[in-house]
């Protein structure tokens, strides 16, 4: 039953069919069916009934007001202390609980409530059923994000070592070790029941943000080829293998897009994959008009996306990260700014992150927060949904369409480097039997493949000594004969080892094979831009590096990539360099130590030419006050993780150009 609110008298509950669907939203959406199931297309088509209702009331009860998320609202927070499955800042200061519970995979480790820190498998398997078992006994909808080790270094989600992605897929060293998490997530998801014994729906959201690179499944660290793999591969395993039926799965990279879909697109693992469209946007501005309406054109972009593929859009992460206060106003500026838009608004849920007490940031404020009225009034708003305000979310009668049969190459992956004179080709076909299954090298004979013990369609692929040159790659194809049709599939495979950086380099732009792709899947992104390899501006070798950079959506944007570990030897950094002629300018970043350290210089300069930023006149970048007084030293160049290139919007109108760059080492 749905939690009675003790505040004020609100409005009518959101109930399935309350809604007028675009047509558009839904290609099966609720339509006139009389007394017959509504036909609901989604990732598992043996799900149980009550997970393919809650896809079908999301989808239905679009633009009727959005669902407001907390992240451990149930098991941390500032006005209670141990998890008793009703205590909760939110009921804390408006009177109701979310209408999304958001949990986390590392309470399977025992970092987070109601995880047991040094306890068993088992009790912290039996602690995350028990979370989901909560939310849902307070009326709410659950999901479960993953922030997951790096089963490589053995450190948390923030390791960024070990190219770890590779080497969980299938093949890879630590992939048993992978599915051995997974197998955790799929007890836990199984173990969360009602006292009726039916299953509980959870939505899952695995490896979210990908697109930054502060995660170890985010860009710079692995290729959005990897990436789609392992998503699918995650989602094949707890489907297929585990036969977990209570799961809907959701994709979501960080902010922002600009609007472009492409971008948003680049690491999606296809329809066949994923349910709910997401996408995460944490505030640093205060509010300021630029976000809100760099948010609103995103996540129209994502209801519009969605509403193509059949799938359910989602504000799947958001808060106010900078000082809190800044403005007061906050929560209904960016509820107002979703309201206003027509399409934004008909994202179903908004979640933000967890209030995990003591000296940590208050993502909803609790009582006697400066933030306090204006998250009251939030929730007073009607179009902000609270649990009181949902009511038939499991009713919906709905029969699953059978998925169409898909299949995709596991291994290699596109542009994956082989540097063995054998490697095993891994197809995975899925809603379908094949009669036969071949993999063609360039031009070469087709070699069938044979079904094996994990399940994939494998063989192995001879690869001739004399193509590891390092300067070669080939195109692999994949194809199925199943039903009459042809499904296909390729990929780029570069061979040989790549020619090792000097000690100290971070690029020298001669190692992509002349392939801008290659190129963009080294970096890490953040906000919109490009980078291609450049012949005309360069300082030597073939290929400098072409930075076009697009300020309309945001006032920065910048590329990372993975670096050092140590620095000690060297003084500064040095690259070359070649201005727009724009009033704009350039950081240089170094990570080191957990600390983040900057130089500036102009892009006015149009003269290419060499840059030495001595790492004495480093500073701290002004928004890490955790080390505002800190030096980039030998102590911290000991143990340098990044470097990154950001752009900035300077005091003139030019919002978009290009900038050259190359030679980028310490020295």
């Amino acid at each position: 039953m749905p939690f009675s609110s003790a505040r004020a008298p609100r409005r009518a509950v959101i109930a399935m069919g309350a809604a007028v669907v675009a047509a558009s939203s839904a290609p099966l959406a609720a339509e006139a069916h009389g007394n017959r199931p509504t036909p609901v297309r989604i990732v598992d088509d043996k799900a149980t009934r009550d997970t393919r209702a809650l896809f079908q009331y999301l989808l239905e009860t679009q633009g009727q007001g959005i669902m407001f998320g907390h992240q451990h609202d149930l098991s941390h927070g500032f006005t209670f202390e141990t998890p008793d499955g009703e205590s909760s800042d939110t009921v804390a200061t408006v009177g109701d609980y979310p209408a999304v519970f958001g949990w986390d995979t590392l309470i399977l480790q025992g970092y987070e409530k109601p995880g047991v820190n040094g306890g068993t498998e088992a009790e912290n398997i039996e602690a995350l059923s028990w979370a989901f078992e909560q939310g849902d006994a307070r009326g709410g909808i659950n999901i479960l994000s993953a922030h997951l080790p790096n089963f490589v270094t053995g450190g948390n989600f923030w390791d960024t070592e070990g190219r770890v992605v590779g080497q969980i897929l299938p093949g890879g060293a630590k992939h048993e070790d992978f599915n051995a998490f997974l197998d955790r997530i799929a007890a836990a998801a199984k173990g969360a029941e009602r006292p009726d014994g039916t299953a509980i729906p959870v939505i899952f959201r695995p490896f979210h943000e990908n697109n930054g690179g502060w995660f170890w499944w985010g860009a710079g660290h692995t290729t959005s080829s990897e990436f789609i793999e392992i998503f699918r591969y995650t989602v094949e395993y707890l489907r297929d293998t585990k036969r977990v039926r209570n799961l809907l799965y959701a994709y979501s990279p960080n902010s922002s897009f600009g609007g472009d879909p492409a971008v948003y697109l680049k690491t999606y693992p296809g329809d066949q994959f994923v349910d709910i469209l997401g996408y995460d946007s944490y505030d640093n501005s205060a509010g300021s008009p630029e976000w809100l309406d760099g948010l609103v054109e995103d996540l129209a972009m994502v209801v519009e996306l969605a509403a193509e593929r059949g799938k359910v859009p989602a504000f799947t992460e958001f808060g106010e990260s900078g000082e809190e206060g800044r403005n007061l106003q906050w929560f209904t500026d960016v509820l107002g700014a979703l309201k206003a838009d027509p399409t934004a608004s008909r994202v179903s849920h908004m979640l933000t992150w967890a209030n995990f007490g003591g000296d940590t940031r208050a993502y909803v404020p609790y009582p006697g927060h400066a933030m306090e009225p204006d998250f009251v009034e939030f929730g007073e708003d009607p179009y902000s949904l609270f649990v009181s305000d949902l009511e038939g979310v499991y009713d919906a009668r709905t029969r699953a369409v059978r998925s169409e049969p898909f299949m995709h190459l596991v291994t290699p992956t596109d542009r994956q480097r082989v540097a063995e004179t054998e490697t095993t080709v891994r197809v995975r076909l899925t809603s379908a039997h094949a009669r036969k299954i071949t993999c063609t090298v360039e031009d070469g004979p087709p070699m069938e493949l044979c079904r094996d013990e994990d399940g994939f369609h494998s063989g192995a692929w001879e690869i001739d000594p004399s193509w590891l040159d390092g300067n070669r790659s080939v195109t692999l194809t994949v194809n199925a004969e199943v039903r009459g049709q042809t499904l296909t599939d390729t990929a780029l495979v570069l061979l040989g080892e790549a020619e090792p950086l000097p000690p100290g380099w971070i690029d020298d732009f001669e190692g992509y094979y002349g392939d801008n792709v290659t190129l963009s899947e080294s970096y890490s992104h953040v906000n919109a831009n490009t980078t291609t390899l450049s012949t005309e501006h360069k300082a030597s070798g073939a290929y400098g590096l072409a930075y076009a950079y697009d300020f309309t959506s945001a006032g920065y944007t910048g590329i990372g990539k993975s670096a050092g570990p140590d620095w000690t030897a060297f003084t500064s950094l040095r690259l070359w360099m070649r201005g727009d002629g724009s009033s704009n300018g350039a950081t240089f970043q170094i990570v080191a130590d957990g600390a983040y350290f900057e130089y500036n210089v102009s892009l006015s300069d149009t003269a290419g030419k060499e840059v030495i930023a001595p790492f004495s006149e480093f500073r701290p970048a002004p928004w890490d006050t955790g080390h505002a007084d800190e030096l980039l030293d030998a102590a911290h160049l000991a143990k340098v993780t990044a470097f990154n290139l950001y752009l900035g919007h300077g005091t003139d109108a030019q919002t978009t150009g290009v900038v050259h760059f190359d030679d980028i080492r310490a020295d």
